[in-house]
């Protein structure tokens, strides 16, 4: 009865971290400069070229860094110093060109241009930032967010 009770705590186990160790990959940093970190699952992990980007990661960069990334549907988001962007939801089907990308620019600039999802359904693409939602329908686009703190 316990080894019963033990294999389906087991299995429960797994089946609650699987995900998060299997979650699909949205994109590729391409470019990382000075101090850029992931926060992901937890663990805050230096941003380096090639390492992946993935739905609910918060990439950082401090006061001498910056980071570029490429998606899967070809979308590049770039972000400068003193960002903190979190990429809320991302899916994209290459088969389709159907997809959703929701990011929130918390602080900091962020250099945007779209990809295929956005030529498929223009209302696709979705950055928050504190004090508005932008929807992309164009092709590319700067924002900057002020440090609420140093605006008052």
């Amino acid at each position: 009865m316990f080894s019963a009770f033990l294999r389906t705590a087991v299995i429960a186990g797994f089946s609650l971290t699987l995900p998060l160790a299997f979650a699909a990959d949205a994109g590729r940093v391409k470019t990382s400069k000075g101090a850029v970190t992931i926060e992901r699952a937890g663990q805050r992990l230096p941003a380096a070229v090639g390492m992946t980007v993935q739905e609910k990661d918060v990439v950082s960069t401090g006061a001498d860094g910056s980071v570029g990334i490429s998606f899967t549907d070809n979308s590049m988001l770039s972000a400068g110093p003193n960002s903190v962007l979190i990429l809320d939801k991302y899916a994209f089907d290459a088969a389709s060109g159907k997809g959703a990308m929701e990011a929130n620019l918390a602080r900091g600039t962020l250099a945007a241009v779209s990809g295929k999802m956005v030529k498929s359904a223009p209302e696709s693409m979705k950055i928050r930032t504190p004090a508005a939602i932008m929807g992309v329908r164009g092709t590319e686009f700067v924002v900057k967010v002020e440090d609420p703190a140093a605006v008052r």
